[in-house]
């Protein structure tokens, strides 16, 4: 499992803004016993800007 935090990669699209490739960090693990392990994931530009924040699925990203 991924921690909060921790620098990630995007593996595939994942919205219009948020491509294969892009890096964020992980605000939030959801880690609930009846749901699918997720992650909040802050996806930032080249110059550290916000292009999304979105929940993801630990098959959506790889750590950095």
């Amino acid at each position: 499992m991924i921690k909060e935090y921790s620098p990630v990669i995007a593996i595939k699209d994942l919205s219009d803004k948020v491509k294969r490739g892009c890096e964020g960090a992980v605000v939030m693990v959801y880690n609930f016993p009846d749901l699918p392990l997720g992650y909040e994931v802050e996806f930032i530009d080249d110059d550290g800007w916000t292009l999304d924040v979105l929940t993801v699925h630990p098959e959506d990203i790889i750590t950095k």
